[in-house]
């Protein structure tokens, strides 16, 4: 397909009068991209308004002043004037250690298994 004069023209005027690629396409029997794309190679371009388009501005609204307690600072949080307890470690003797690992290892010891009999009987190692 290819463009003649005339068609042209009419493509240059609708777009110049605001009309969208869309209705040119419907009116000229040919694609909106075929249109999108002509107007490209023209290098017609127009925004994402038609340029007799004629926005009406609006003032931004003005904010209402919020209430003076909205505004106050919070309250600091109660916080205690207890100083917290700092654990400090105890001191251990050599003798107490020893003692506290060997009850550790008499309590880790596997338990004893019982027999159907009842009996009682020492684990296997």
């Amino acid at each position: 397909m290819s463009w003649d004069a005339e068609e042209l023209g009419l493509l240059k005027r609708l777009w110049a009068s605001g009309q969208s690629a869309a209705q040119i396409a419907r009116r000229l029997g040919y694609s909106r991209n075929a249109v999108c794309a002509k107007l490209t190679r023209l290098g017609l371009k127009r925004g994402h308004k038609p340029p007799t388009a004629k926005p009406k501005i609006m003032p931004a609204p003005k904010r209402r002043p919020a209430s003076l307690a909205a505004c106050a600072r919070p309250e600091a949080k109660v916080v205690s004037s207890r100083e917290p307890a700092v654990r400090q470690p105890k001191e251990l003797s050599k003798h107490q250690l020893y003692a506290m690992l060997a009850e550790a290892v008499k309590n880790t010891r596997k338990p004893v298994q019982r027999h159907r009999s009842g009996t009682a009987s020492t684990p296997r190692k």
